[in-house]
């Protein structure tokens, strides 16, 4: 699938946006979505949109209409074929996760349909479980709509950010620039993922990574990476190259 992807990225730019379609699509569709690597793909689709080989308006129109379709076919295939998927073994391997999929969807199912596009294993799974609790299509639509109309974007921007940086001209000494650029992304990256982690300590069951990041540990790490991740992004914004670097995103976004 990603060579198939690439060769038709490297024809036209009509191919990079079939392929924004086709994979916007395929991470939507039930459960094909949780075998395909997705996250990554988006954000090297991205990368071409900042380098200004593909329009970013077109991308994210796209993008839209490959979510919507995928979310749509798994909502009606969880509908149509709700009892034999609960027989399914595949379903039955992944009972964990279903179940707690079906108990947020019975809390809170606008807001689960809204925060499950854009977390990774659920993705695939929320729109096909709605389907199979013959969730009301007017509780269904709403928030997958703007669900879908957030998720091209902002899983472009990684993407994005770094074609862009890739552009800013050699003969401006950029190199420092760019690690700079780079080292920020990572430590606010991380910064974010120990949060979300502290966060969920208190809730979420022990896995392989809790013996390392205890809460404890976590009440400190948390909040210095986040420090210093804020420190990188201000020493960043005040680089003499910054203005440069702004330009290009302007240009890709076409403002």
């Amino acid at each position: 699938m990603q060579a198939l992807l690439e060769h038709f990225i490297t024809q036209s730019t009509t191919y990079s946006l079939v392929a924004v379609a086709l994979v916007a699509f395929l991470e939507s569709l039930a459960l094909v979505g949780l075998i395909l690597p997705g996250t990554v793909m988006m954000a090297g689709l991205g990368a071409l949109i900042g380098s200004g080989e593909v329009n970013f308006w077109q991308a994210w129109l796209v993008g839209i209409v490959g979510c919507l379709l995928g979310d749509w076919i798994s909502f009606w295939l969880g509908w149509r074929f709700k009892k034999p998927l609960h027989r399914w073994s595949f379903m039955k391997k992944n009972k964990a996760l279903l179940d707690k999929t079906e108990h947020a969807l019975h809390q809170h199912s606008m807001f689960t349909i809204l925060v499950g596009r854009f977390v990774g294993p659920t993705r695939p799974v929320v729109p096909m479980v709605a389907g199979m609790l013959d969730l009301p299509v007017a509780k269904f639509i709403p928030p997958n709509i703007i669900g879908c109309l957030l998720w091209p974007p902002i899983y472009f921007l990684p993407g994005i950010l770094a074609g862009a940086a890739i552009d800013i001209p050699d003969d401006m000494q950029s190199g420092g620039f760019k690690w700079l650029l780079l080292g920020t992304a990572l430590l606010l990256w991380v910064a974010a993922w120990l949060c979300w982690r502290l966060w969920r300590s208190g809730k979420a069951a022990k896995d392989r990574l809790t013996d390392y990041l205890p809460r404890q540990r976590l009440l400190w790490v948390a909040p210095l990476m986040l420090g210093v991740g804020v420190v990188a992004l201000v020493a960043a914004i005040r680089h003499p190259l910054m203005p440069v670097y702004i330009e290009i995103l302007r240009k890709v976004v076409g403002l």
